[in-house]
Formats: structure tokens, sequence, C-alpha cells
């Protein structure tokens, strides 16, 4: 078999992976919501059905890379991936699982700014934005552009950031598990995750959620550090707007979807704020008006 085709077989393979992975991780949390708030999603199944296609566009794009890196590793050794968990102190371990979880959010937040600029919103972001409010099938809905940033960053780090085979399976597992989690409208985690000190500096579905509602705010995956940095970080939106709207939802109405106001206005800012004082001067960003 050529070197051409084991490439291909091999990024065919890692897209039905994270194909079948996004399928599992959010039809998995989708139910969850089902069974939690039964009427979250009323009235948003034609969304969700496009939120789907996106996101398994977006699969296909996220196995190329994935599928050119598994095959040199496995041929070549091209990455500093390793299998014998002896090749380094037991202790690094954790310490690679942080590693590469900053600088994942570290390019996630500055790509992700990036494409709030008016003119790369318009050309890509506005794909994952059209999500209102975005839903547990949300999490890989993107234009393929923005779809590329994304599938080149765990890729990129094998090659200079050494990670035991299964640590980097942790990262793949937390970076799915955030990414549903953050969009699908409720806060599953514990309050001090999300609402006490640890929650200062780690991003769940409360803090994503003012994202959604504001654009210009609250860029990070993982961790809160850039925003708060930058001064970006604009605290916590809670979720009592659209969860009472789906709970007035009545058979076919789309209770849950609203009006254009409505959805500008979803998710109300928690008494009081969760706004800390940015650690560094505010760097505004352009920040296109959802209106365009």
């Amino acid at each position: 078999m050529s070197a051409a085709i084991a490439i291909l077989l091999s990024a065919l393979a890692m897209s039905v992976i994270v194909g079948v992975r996004y399928l599992a991780a959010s039809g998995g949390f989708a139910l969850a919501t089902r069974l939690r708030h039964p009427r979250l999603y009323a009235g948003l199944d034609p969304q969700i059905r496009r939120e789907i296609a996106w996101s398994l566009a977006s699969s296909l794009i996220y196995g190329v890379p994935a599928g050119i890196v598994a095959w040199g590793w496995q041929n070549h050794g091209w990455t500093r991936i390793y299998d014998d968990v002896h090749a380094y102190p037991l202790w690094y371990l954790p310490v690679s699982v942080l590693l590469y979880l900053v600088a994942h959010d570290t390019w996630f937040y500055w790509t992700h700014r990036w494409m709030h600029r008016p003119r790369v919103f318009k050309l890509a972001h506005a794909v994952h934005h059209a999500s209102r409010p975005p839903t547990a099938w949300a999490a890989m809905a993107f234009h393929p552009i923005e779809a590329v940033t994304g599938a080149v960053a765990i890729p990129l780090l094998v090659f200079v950031i050494p990670i035991h085979v299964a640590a980097l399976g942790l990262v793949l597992a937390t970076m799915t598990v955030m990414g549903v989690t953050n969009h699908m409208g409720w806060e599953m985690f514990p309050r001090f995750m999300w609402n006490g000190p640890v929650g200062r500096w780690l991003i769940t579905a409360s803090h994503h959620q003012r994202h959604h509602e504001r654009y210009g705010c609250n860029y990070g995956l993982y961790f809160r550090f850039w925003d708060r940095l930058c001064g970006t970080d604009d605290g916590l939106g809670d979720f009592a707007r659209i969860h009472a709207k789906a709970g007035a939802a009545k058979g076919g109405r789309h209770g849950a979807a609203g009006t254009a106001a409505d959805r500008r206005c979803a998710g109300r800012i928690v008494a009081g704020g969760d706004r800390p004082a940015p650690l560094g001067q505010r760097d505004a960003a352009a920040v296109p008006d959802r209106r365009s």
C-alpha cells in the first residue's frame, strides 16, 4: 500500500472516529437535557438538524490532520507521543495534560477572538452563532475555516510537548465534554465549579452562555485566565429566561426559540454579577453587532 493511500485511509478513519465521538457526546448530553429540562429544545428541530450537519462536516476536517499525525506516529515516530508509561516520570502525566489544556486554551482564545472581527465573523464564525440559543448539538457546528483553526491545535502540540497516549486521550475527552456542555443550555457541574473560587478560573456553561448573549466577551475554552488578563471576562450568564420560555412552550409553538428580541436577551445577568476586575487593561476587540 502506498503512503498516500495509507494516509488517506488514516484520515478517513479518524474522521469517522471524530464523528462518532461527536454524535455520542452530543447525543448523550442532549438526552440528559431532555430528561432534566424536557422543553428546553422545543421548537429547535430545524436548528438542531443544521447543527448536526455542520458538525459532521467539521468532523471530516478534524480527521485530516489527526489522520496524518496518527500515521506519522505509528510509522515514522514523527511526534512526541509515547506509549511507555515509564518513559517520563509519573508526575509528568498530569503535568502534560495541564500543559496541553493551557496551550490549547491559549490557541482557542486568540483564534476565537480573531473570528469575532467583523469580516471574519460574517465569513465564518456567524455559522456557529446562528444557533440561538445553542444546544448540545452545536459543539462542532463550524464553518470550514473555523473547523480548520480548531483541527490543527492538538496535532501541532504533539510535535512539541511529550505526552503519553492515554493522557492525550484524556485531553481529547476533556475537549469534547467541555465543548458540548458549554453549549447545552444548563449547568451540569457543581456550583463550586462555576460560581465559587474555583469557578473564577474555570469556564463552564454559565460563563460561555454570556458569550452567546453578548458576543464581545468570554472567549476562552477551559480557563478564564486570558479573558481576565485581557479584560474580556464579562462574568456569568444564567439560563432563567430561556428556561422560562421553554417551560411555557406548548405543542408546536417555538417557545424555546422565541422572538429575535428574546433571543438577543437570552440569559439574565447574575444578580450582583460575577464580573472580576481584569488583570490587565481592557483591549477592546472589534466585535460585530449580532444583527449583522
